[in-house]
């Protein structure tokens, strides 16, 4: 990350809340961009800030893919790196285990023909490879709302994708669906279509508060609950807490000048938070980072000491839960 965001999130410095307490990060990126380098040695500063990080879960973000062979295999390579990478940080920095599950990506829409490409992950990665991640975010006006990418509308209702999608159960992996809130009942069709694929849903169902969304707060407030309570009745959906510190979701904190403290993160994705709780019960509820993502709001041990605020009425087994136990659950993770 750049040194002028570090310097940015170093304004507000929180010693860590219940240190002890063993944490699952279900959902972290690791990458090598222009001006924003991402590896091993990045997250574990992160990391390394007083909480009780023990094991985390690697998801795609589209970085050291092959540079050669077919298309469709390409993705293979960002699987190497980060068993590589798991692999390093076992021998180096033992107390975490960094990528303890991998979720890579692989074309669903390829139909049944996506199959060698899943058997390529799990080759690449016999011990630690979970999942597929594919983003079907779609909005009407992507710039407005700060979009990286626009996936085709109605990309999980595609036959195609589905029949790719199928191919998930025959290998034991799970989904992880990204996609912005109004496209929330199209993944409800799916979960009922396919029950006995386990499909997690990433940062609360995409939340969007700005662009065309800005403003309207009890409108949209009231259709995304829609959405997560229709979720919530399948069985096979478990969701991800978090991500909320990116600009689409409006609450401005990566443009203040001094970055948020725990205390105020915490009053604001409380009321997110609370609702998937209450729907989903904590047996299908993870915190996650989205690191380096979040990063642009808040540090790392800040979102962490929010999330323990929030939760703090909750009993131990249910921030057990919550913090470790249904990540490594869903996902599979060896015991410690």
């Amino acid at each position: 990350m750049t040194t002028e965001r570090e310097s940015r999130l170093a304004l507000t410095i929180e010693d860590p809340i219940e240190p002890d307490l063993p944490i699952c990060d279900a959902h972290h990126h690791l990458w090598d961009r222009p001006n924003d380098r991402y590896l091993l040695e990045e997250f574990l500063k992160d990391a390394g800030g007083g909480h009780n990080i023990v094991k985390t879960v690697f998801v795609e973000c589209k970085a050291m893919y092959r540079s050669s062979g077919p298309e469709e295999m390409r993705p293979v390579g960002e699987t190497e790196f980060v068993q590589a990478v798991a692999d390093r940080a076992a021998r180096e920095h033992g107390k975490i285990a960094v990528a303890s599950g991998i979720v890579g990506f692989a074309d669903l829409t390829l139909g049944s023909r996506v199959a060698p490409v899943l058997e390529a992950h799990i080759a690449a990665s016999k011990d630690r490879f979970r999942g597929i991640r594919y983003i079907s975010t779609w909005d009407a006006n992507p710039a407005e709302i700060m979009a990286t990418q626009n996936a085709p509308r109605g990309l999980l209702l595609d036959s195609k994708f589905r029949e790719g999608f199928a191919c998930l159960q025959k290998y034991g992996l799970s989904f992880d669906a990204w996609m912005y809130f109004p496209q929330l009942m199209d993944m409800v069709d799916m979960a009922k279509a396919f029950p006995d694929i386990p499909i997690i849903i990433n940062h609360i169902g995409g939340l969007v508060r700005v662009g065309p969304y800005a403003g309207k707060d009890d409108e949209l407030f009231g259709d995304w609950k829609r959405g997560i309570t229709a979720l919530a009745a399948c069985p096979n959906i478990s969701v991800k807490l978090g991500g909320l510190g990116t600009p689409r979701c409006g609450f401005g904190w990566y443009q203040q000048a001094v970055p948020p403290g725990s205390e105020e993160v915490a009053r604001a994705v409380a009321p997110y938070f609370t609702w998937c709780i209450e729907q989903f019960g904590v047996e299908h509820c993870m915190f996650e980072s989205n690191f380096p993502v979040d990063k642009i709001s808040f540090s790392y041990t800040v979102m962490w000491n929010a999330f323990k605020r929030l939760s703090r009425g909750f009993s131990p087994q249910e921030r057990a839960a919550l913090f470790h136990d249904t990540a490594a659950g869903v996902y599979r993770l060896k015991a410690a």
